[in-house]
């Protein structure tokens, strides 16, 4: 993760404190849910992803950034975000926590709230074109990571308008004025609210050597969540340990994700964060200076390796 560089699009995004009401975000929805809120909520998502232009890397082929995404949904009481904060750390929020945060004057219990998370994997193409590379980044990996991720930020807000106007206000936690990065005793760099932990809740994978989350498409994905006061069944997790769908964990063999990284920062003993950190801000200089691109992607550990596209168990 590229601290310096996440920082300032969470502060561009901040004041947008979660749900933005300006903008035309409603393009593909419908604005009630109907009787089955979970079918709902994952059409809003596929559709928005299947048909949306800014799901797009904007090369001169105008390549999509995501696949279909997958969906999954968390109880806001689940025990797992008691843990999660308990591993962490105290910064590190329940949904309860942060739906408060954000809507004060809205009453509400940990069971009257979800967390609908999403995995958006990345197309054959843009993997392909990384498998490739040795020590630098392609392309086209950095475009899907620069406005591909542009497109789940819209992604964020599109959902938590659309519960909202329907009813369910929703949050984005990335998207809070409180959201902060930490420094947590047992894992270091940490933050309030985390991405791949909402999806691991949410069935939607478990996590990998690098620390990356292995789902039912892969690792070589992004994801994004959002707490709203809607009542929906949980998705059941499939998996009873957090490391159970990687191949190293699962048999001892692998590891082929420490060989992929330019940097040396995933070993046998796990994923420094620190040296990910510096390869990602290399790539940023690498992305500027040969592409032009603002911004960084990396992606080794997600490319060129038996789950990238996969649960290789």
């Amino acid at each position: 993760m590229n601290l310096k560089l996440n920082r300032r699009e969470f502060l561009k995004a901040s004041a947008l404190a979660g749900v933005v009401g300006n903008g035309s975000f409603g393009l593909f929805a419908s604005t009630e849910p109907g009787q089955d809120s979970a079918a709902w909520i994952s059409s809003l998502i596929v559709e928005r992803a299947a048909k949306s232009p800014s799901n797009s890397i904007r090369n001169p082929e105008n390549e999509k950034a995501w696949d279909e995404p997958l969906v999954g949904f968390a109880r806001g009481d689940d025990p797992i975000f008691q843990s999660f904060r308990e591993h962490v750390g105290p910064f590190h929020w329940t949904p309860l926590e942060i739906f408060s945060l954000e809507f004060p004057a809205v009453a509400a219990k940990p069971e009257e709230l979800a967390v609908i998370s999403w995995v958006l994997p990345h197309t054959e193409s843009i993997k392909a074109d990384l498998r490739k590379q040795k020590t630098d980044p392609s392309e086209k990996w950095i475009r899907a990571r620069i406005y591909g991720e542009e497109f789940n930020e819209e992604l964020r807000r599109f959902v938590a308008e659309t519960l909202t106007k329907a009813g369910h206000p929703a949050v984005v936690p990335v998207f809070s004025k409180s959201f902060k990065m930490g420094n947590s005793e047992r894992y270091g760099l940490a933050s309030s609210w985390s991405e791949r932990h909402a999806a691991y809740a949410g069935g939607l994978g478990t996590f990998g050597l690098c620390d990356g989350l292995i789902t039912a498409k892969g690792k070589a994905m992004r994801c994004g969540s959002v707490v709203a006061k809607i009542e929906i069944p949980p998705t059941p997790r499939p998996y009873q340990d957090h490391h159970e769908y990687c191949l190293f964990y699962s048999t001892g063999g692998c590891g082929i994700c420490a060989t992929r990284c330019p940097a040396g920062a995933v070993t046998k003993s796990g994923h420094d964060k620190m040296a990910c950190l510096k390869q990602c801000n290399a790539t940023a200089e690498y992305a500027g200076k040969h592409y032009g691109l603002e911004g960084y992607g990396c992606g080794f550990c997600q490319t060129g390796v038996p789950c990238e596209s996969r649960i290789p168990v």
